[in-house]
């Protein structure tokens, strides 16, 4: 999927979870969608180092885990700068990865050329092949949704 898919797929994936955190503290609801938002291209970062190939080990559970891990250690550590507890700094940090990083993984799953979510273990591609990575109906057809989720999930939660 391109930007577009990969944003609408964040916020898709985020709309459950953002709908329980309305209910704790809203702005920490907001947090977590646009630091998922912002964590949904992490992956493609293989396009700009040169010795990855594009959906390869950046594609993979494997780098979900390191990353929620890494993020989830951060959030930990920065969480009394930020004036939270460790728990909800960690907490937060690491549903936002899971969230960006694993709808990313999803999205991709959807194309074609598919995903290989269980390397090392095995370099099989997970793919649906639901439609082309460069599929605008597909990329806005993710984004719309996301974003009626997103909607849905705000009103649904509003006193």
């Amino acid at each position: 999927m391109y930007k577009t898919g990969h944003y609408g797929a964040a916020l898709l994936v985020y709309a459950p979870v953002g709908y329980l955190l309305l209910a704790v503290d809203p702005a920490l609801a907001v947090v977590g969608a646009a630091r998922a938002v912002a964590l949904s291209r992490l992956p493609d970062c293989d396009l700009r180092v040169p010795f990855l190939d594009h959906r390869g080990v950046t594609h993979t559970l494997a780098f979900l885990a390191v990353v929620v891990a890494a993020l989830g250690g951060a959030g930990y550590a920065v969480a009394g700068a930020v004036e939270t507890s460790p728990l909800r700094g960690a907490g937060l940090a690491a549903v936002a990865a899971a969230v960006g990083v694993g709808s990313h993984l999803l999205a991709d799953a959807l194309t074609p050329a598919g995903v290989p979510l269980l390397w090392p273990l095995s370099g099989r591609r997970i793919s649906l092949d639901v439609a082309t990575a460069s599929n605008p109906l597909a990329n806005y057809g993710l984004l719309a949704l996301g974003t009626a989720a997103c909607l849905a999930v705000g009103s649904l939660a509003a006193p």
